[in-house]
């Protein structure tokens, strides 16, 4: 790939959202937006080989963007379904604002939020909602999401594109959902947001661990939703699980960019002013009666390495039973492998491992590989070497992520050392 190619592509992955956003506000059709901004996309693929890369490529996107838009409804072929007055509000817009670098730095925070409670429209499926908002607002690749999904790339791929089609056929076009209606779809726009941070703090693929603009996005996002509904303790849970992970940012990664386990990790790195925040979160969650909810039981377990002043001061006894509970809750493959985790540290690897094992038939875990790298690290500290050389390996060739697969791979070459 060119240097202009991988340009485009970073640079169209920061803005995705923002030429979504603002075409659904001119447009009142998620859909048509999310097209017309490939549109532009396609346009630059097209163009920057041969010009350059603009000096400012996102105010470029987005002005090809809006005369793509304009386009479409002069020709007539969204007068069918809409009102012509959104033609002639969109010419005035452009003429009021001809600078589109302007429109890149209007309310897009609040805008974004938005868009998500619209692509949580419960005329879609709970799935539904999430992998759509997703993919075409928040710029997650198809595997990407498979993967927070634990789905193969062609089932989420299709679920997104009956979602488009449902919401296209409907009628339902872009809007601010209020008091019930903004109530009903909280929980899918919380999942959302949940979804976005997890990604930022471990990415699937690509060269790097952590993306840390989509962190910086979902907890932009979690604190303004914090302030929308300020009564509702599972915001306040989900607010404090992204303070506390991300108030760790900054040593879980070294000088070259590779992962640094939470036992290695120097704790003076940690924001402290973060943990704050988040431990402040928790309590709100714990006080409106949310501290059993969803995202306040993994506030919880964050919270009990937050307050460890070393990783042997851990409370993994407190841990592996905050888990067992979010299983009972929310019973998951996932879950209960991070109780396994949570169990050898307490109880010894063996009991960990007897948990590991039980899990190694699960289907949505065949392809997961945290799976054997759980079971390398257990497998390892039992001395069973060679099997956690196996494990670590088979993790390794799972993991979409460079920075992972080498990790792990290190891991797998250190157990012939011993």
């Amino acid at each position: 790939m060119s240097p202009t190619h991988r340009a485009i592509l970073a640079v169209w992955r920061i803005e995705q959202p923002r030429l979504i956003t603002s075409l659904a506000r001119m447009l009142r059709d998620v859909p048509l937006a999310e097209d017309l901004s490939q549109e532009s996309l396609i346009a630059a693929l097209e163009h920057w080989p041969r010009d350059g890369v603009p000096e400012k490529p996102g105010a470029w996107l987005m002005a090809t963007a809006k005369r793509r838009a304009l386009d479409h409804l002069r020709r007539g072929i969204m007068l069918a379904r809409k009102h012509t007055q959104v033609a002639l509000e969109l010419e005035q817009q452009e003429q009021a604002m001809p600078d589109f670098d302007s429109a890149l730095d209007d309310d897009i925070g609040d805008e974004l939020l938005r868009l998500i409670f619209t692509a949580c429209h419960p005329l879609l499926s709970r799935e539904a909602r999430a992998a759509l908002a997703l993919r075409m607002i928040c710029g997650l690749t198809t595997a990407e999401i498979a993967r927070a999904f634990l789905l193969s790339e062609s089932a989420i791929a299709q679920r997104i594109v009956r979602a488009k089609r449902t919401l296209s056929d409907s009628g339902l076009g872009y809007e601010t959902p209020r008091g019930a209606e903004l109530s009903a779809r909280l929980s899918s726009v919380l999942e959302v947001v949940y979804l976005i941070f997890n990604e930022g703090y471990t990415a699937a693929r690509g060269d790097d661990w952590m993306r840390p603009q989509l962190c910086a996005e979902a907890l932009r996002m979690g604190r303004a939703l914090a302030a929308i509904a300020p009564g509702e303790p599972e915001v306040h849970g989900l607010v404090s699980l992204m303070e506390l992970n991300a108030s760790r940012q900054a040593a879980r990664t070294d000088a070259a960019g590779d992962p640094v386990l939470m036992a290695d990790q120097n704790r003076a790195l940690w924001d402290q002013l973060q943990i704050r925040r988040g431990l402040q979160a928790l309590t709100r969650a714990q006080e409106l009666g949310g501290g059993d909810g969803f995202y306040g039981l993994q506030a919880a377990i964050i919270a009990c390495h937050a307050r460890a002043a070393t990783a042997e001061a851990t409370d993994w006894a407190r841990i592996a039973s905050l888990y067992a509970h979010l299983a009972a809750l929310a019973p998951s493959p996932v879950i209960a492998l991070n109780r396994a985790v949570a169990v050898g540290m307490a109880h010894g690897p063996q009991a960990g491992l007897v948990l590991v094992d039980s899990l190694m038939e699960e289907p949505a875990l065949k392809a997961y590989h945290l799976l054997p790298s759980v079971r390398g690290d257990l497998l390892f500290k039992l001395g069973r070497h060679a099997e956690a050389r196996a494990a670590f390996e088979c993790a390794a060739a799972l993991t979409g992520n460079r920075r992972e697969q080498e990790f792990l791979r290190r891991r797998a070459a250190a157990c012939s050392n011993i």
